[in-house]
């Protein structure tokens, strides 16, 4: 740790920690370590969380960003609005295999 970054107020009183959620600490990147590569097990599961979060069940379409859950489907499931076709990976596989990697 190089320095840590304080907020306005405890800047003043330099003998009183600063324990507010505006402190900041400034690392050195040289002394950073290279971030761990995950395994195979593990990008399956990531993958599988994230089709979780970007298919829905009533269209079964795959999209390329997680939508709402407020609405629980998509915008053309919803209401009719139509969804551009480069937005969501066309599903050739069953329905219970739509991982795209």
């Amino acid at each position: 740790m190089v320095a840590i970054l304080r907020c306005k107020w405890c800047s003043y009183r330099p003998h009183l920690s600063c324990n507010h959620n505006t402190r900041g600490f400034l690392l050195r990147v040289d002394l950073a370590k290279p971030k761990r590569i995950p395994t195979i097990a593990q990008e399956r599961a990531l993958e599988r969380a994230m089709a979780a979060r970007q298919t829905f069940g009533a269209c079964g379409r795959r999209f390329y960003i997680c939508l709402s859950k407020k609405l629980g489907c998509c915008l053309e499931c919803f209401d009719g609005t139509p969804v551009d076709p480069s937005s969501y990976a066309a599903s050739t596989a069953s329905a219970s295999h739509r991982l795209t990697a």
